[in-house]
């Protein structure tokens, strides 16, 4: 299940705080700050989409993740390769690094990370 730019926005804010009541998520907004029901309605979404749970402490709630970020972005990013990339994670990396505009730097850090997990599946081929 995927969220809302507006609670994607408000789980990037508890993703980073890890515990956060209400007044914290408001005040972490920008002017105008929106209306205290807002924020409540989409914690509320959340919670029933299986994003955040809640401790009650006298009439406040404090909210936390229940997934956690690589998990979301991952199975998001898994979404994006099967719809537009034909299921194809080579296709994707491929477009990926001629579109974005990437540095000589960056196009050798990203080949440092791919060489590391090159290693990392040959290894883990070896025989015992």
């Amino acid at each position: 299940m995927n969220l809302s730019k507006s609670e994607e926005k408000l789980m990037e804010l508890i993703w980073k705080n890890e515990k956060v009541f209400l007044k914290e998520l408001i005040n972490h907004h920008l002017e105008p700050k929106p209306a205290k029901t807002t924020i409540a309605t989409l914690l509320k979404r959340m919670q029933d989409k299986g994003f955040v749970g809640y401790k009650v402490y006298g009439n406040s709630r404090q909210y936390y993740p229940l997934v956690k970020k690589a998990a979301y972005f991952s199975k998001h990013l898994k979404g994006i390769i099967n719809d537009y990339f034909g299921s194809s994670p080579l296709q994707f990396a491929s477009f990926f690094t001629k579109s974005s505009d990437l540095s000589v730097d960056e196009l050798e850090e990203l080949q440092k990370i791919i060489d590391e997990e090159m290693k990392k599946k040959k290894d883990d081929n070896l025989p015992a």
